[in-house]
């Protein structure tokens, strides 16, 4: 069964060279192209896509808002934030707004390929560089509802950079049950998004940075 994949960007080229890299796996199928973060939002509701690659810099409603109004409202979607420059505030904003990945447009066809592939399975790869940068800005919540001894096992698991599957096999759950803990964690802990929930694992001491299941995907 292949992972769908919706494509976000307003300009005709990027898009026409993602369609045409995404295109050479078969694994991959692109079920829609969307110019901006309105439209994204709309094909999201109507085409159920498993990964959305996101711009972040668009008309009518940037990436950024579209991500955090995808994620709340889709949480069975994960978003990609894809961008031409790598800065501080952008990453800060994307993964904040939910989105489980950030790339830069010129990642190789094979690093997008693989990071779209982890993402459709839940799995976080937090690269050192980025992850620094984003635990200086991480909010750990002064007060929120206590996890369970299971759901504290599986944000471990999440926070190693384990796929749903993986986690499922480790713990003896099933692939919707891991899901129902994961959305259960980032509500307790007023989350946005999984790789937030790998970056307060690392903060609040549950793993450590070295644990961490980066890959150089995210990069």
């Amino acid at each position: 069964m292949s992972i769908r994949v919706l494509i976000v960007d307003d300009h005709s080229v990027v898009r026409q060279g993602l369609r045409m890299f995404l295109a050479m796996d078969s694994e991959l199928e692109v079920v829609g192209e969307a110019l901006d973060g309105k439209d994204a939002i709309s094909q999201v509701e109507e085409l159920s896509p498993d990964v959305v690659l996101m711009d972040l810099v668009m008309p009518e409603m940037d990436g950024i808002e579209a991500t955090r109004i995808i994620c709340k409202s889709y949480p069975e979607v994960e978003v990609i934030a894809l961008t031409s420059v790598l800065e501080d505030q952008a990453i800060i904003k994307a993964i904040r707004a939910g989105a489980i990945g950030y790339l830069l447009k010129d990642t190789e066809a094979h690093e997008l390929r693989r990071a779209i592939k982890n993402a459709a399975t839940g799995k976080v790869q937090l690269s050192p560089q980025i992850a620094a940068r984003l635990m200086q800005d991480l909010r750990t919540p002064e007060s929120h509802e206590k996890l369970t001894q299971r759901e504290e096992e599986v944000l471990i698991l999440v926070a190693k950079g384990k796929s749903n599957k993986e986690i499922g096999e480790a713990l003896y759950l099933s692939i919707p049950t891991v899901k129902t803990h994961v959305s259960n964690i980032l509500r307790k802990l007023s989350l946005q998004g999984r790789m937030q929930a790998a970056l307060y694992a690392v903060r609040t001491g549950y793993v450590s940075l070295e644990d961490t299941g980066h890959d150089g995907s995210s990069n």
